[in-house]
């Protein structure tokens, strides 16, 4: 009885140990751009240029982001220098964003540079109406469920996030789900996000603390300001806007 009494209280103890959350940490997260995609995208009436260029530039462009986080609050920064670094195909004015999010205010700054205008972005969090979907799947050891979304009137936005992680925050300005997104991928854009590891040790305050300057604009204005200056870039353009407001 002494035996089964014992074995029941490890069954009990090793459950509610399974049941814990994570709350605070740091999230590693690998972006990819494939670049060949986005240049078929617009090298289609120049084949021969595409397959010349093809040949020169890596498939990928990879680049690694930190996102720190608790229960308060989330940042969203440049993270370890990538080993293969490519600038020339792939790279997008959200290569160095620094995003800081208010969970509890449900506000947003974030320091954008677009050519050589910065913007500081001070809005409130992006209200998106994902729909949830039944596909799962393990990212960093996290078992995550399927979103999708819109953006910009059209640009469809597949996510998944960790419920036990339950912090409404993610990679950029992604968030507003029941947990931590650890992976986005925007097919039009030819780019991912994906979680390669989470670290649990709590950050400290410093670690929120982020030079906060540019030209203070909320999101619409940002859009217009892109928008205007692109305007004569054709599909290019339309591309480098989208990229902007991530």
């Amino acid at each position: 009885m002494k035996y089964a009494f014992m074995s029941l209280v490890l069954i009990v103890q090793v459950g509610v140990a399974k049941a814990q959350y994570v709350l605070s940490g740091t999230i590693e997260y690998e972006k990819k751009v494939h670049t060949h995609a986005v240049m078929k995208d617009f090298g289609d009436d120049n084949n021969s240029w595409y397959e010349r260029m093809k040949s020169q530039i890596p498939k990928f462009n990879i680049t690694y982001f930190d996102l720190v986080f608790n229960g308060k609050q989330t940042l969203y920064k440049p993270g370890r220098e990538s080993p293969t670094p490519t600038r020339a195909w792939g790279s997008d004015p959200a290569s160095d964003n620094v995003v800081l999010t208010d969970l509890a205010t449900h506000k947003v700054s974030a320091v954008k540079q677009i050519f050589e205008q910065k913007f500081l972005v001070q809005d409130t969090m992006r209200k998106m109406e994902w729909r949830l979907k039944n596909e799962i799947r393990t990212i960093a050891g996290f078992k995550c469920r399927k979103a999708v979304g819109i953006i910009c009137d059209s640009v469809y936005v597949v996510a998944f996030y960790a419920d036990d992680i339950p912090v409404s925050g993610g990679p950029e300005m992604f968030g507003n789900l029941p947990g931590m997104v650890l992976e986005v991928a925007i097919p039009r854009l030819h780019t991912t996000w994906v979680a390669t590891k989470v670290r649990v040790k709590p950050p400290v305050e410093e670690d929120f603390r982020v030079k906060q300057k540019g030209k203070k604009v909320d999101a619409a204005e940002m859009f217009t300001s892109v928008m205007e200056g692109l305007k004569d870039w054709g599909k290019w353009g339309i591309r480098y806007v989208w990229m902007s407001v991530l």
